[in-house]
């Protein structure tokens, strides 16, 4: 949560600059492990949760359609500049319908979502998940929190599902604006993770935002 904050911007896997993903930046016993009994452990995947309702910040597919985590600091400067260059879903689109049913329910489950929004049938979860990360690419969609099943003995397991929301509905659309032009957020942003990258890219840093 820390790190977060100081850097603004954290993916939470790999994303093509050397060093910076939460993976990268935690302990090697934090990391994911396969167990002798087939099951696996990941310390690192189970603290998303906690981070997301605790960290002051926000998360999503936010890096090159993968996983990532913004401070609220940012996230006025990034969602200005995504916004601008994915525009708002047209009129009538399934993004709309999607968005239009979020706004309705306040927050869903992405299988929850999916049933919503008619798409139900064979091959259907593939096509419904790609406009989500689309619309999580734009800064429409965010992650609220992680919802786990739990077994008869009333413990968690799996991977979690994504509980799903506006981020107007989670920071307050106050928090999705900013005094600046999207192409003076994206200068902003860019100086910033100039300083804390040093050793990347122009372009590696540019194509994170993007």
């Amino acid at each position: 949560m820390e790190l977060i904050q100081q850097v603004g911007f954290l993916p939470l896997l790999d994303s093509g600059i050397a060093g910076f993903s939460a993976e990268e930046a935690v302990d090697d016993d934090c990391r994911y492990v396969l167990l002798p009994d087939g099951g696996w452990d990941w310390p690192l995947w189970k603290w998303k949760g906690p981070i997301v309702t605790e960290g002051n910040c926000v998360y999503g597919k936010f890096f090159n359609k993968k996983a990532g985590f913004i401070s609220k600091e940012w996230w006025p400067d990034f969602c200005n500049y995504r916004r601008a260059i994915h525009p708002k879903p047209e009129e009538g689109s399934i993004e709309e319908a999607i968005l239009m049913t979020l706004r309705e329910r306040g927050s869903l489950i992405t299988r929850e979502l999916r049933s919503a929004c008619g798409f139900n049938g064979p091959k259907m979860r593939g096509k419904f998940d790609g406009y989500i990360t689309r619309l999580q690419m734009g800064c429409r969609i965010i992650t609220e929190d992680f919802v786990y099943p739990r077994d008869k003995h009333n413990r968690e397991y799996g991977w979690g599902w994504s509980l799903l929301t506006t981020p107007e509905q989670l920071l307050g659309p106050e928090e999705c604006h900013c005094g600046r032009t999207p192409m003076e957020s994206l200068n902003r942003m860019l100086a910033h993770l100039a300083l804390i990258l040093p050793d990347a890219s122009e372009k590696q840093v540019f194509n994170m935002l993007r």
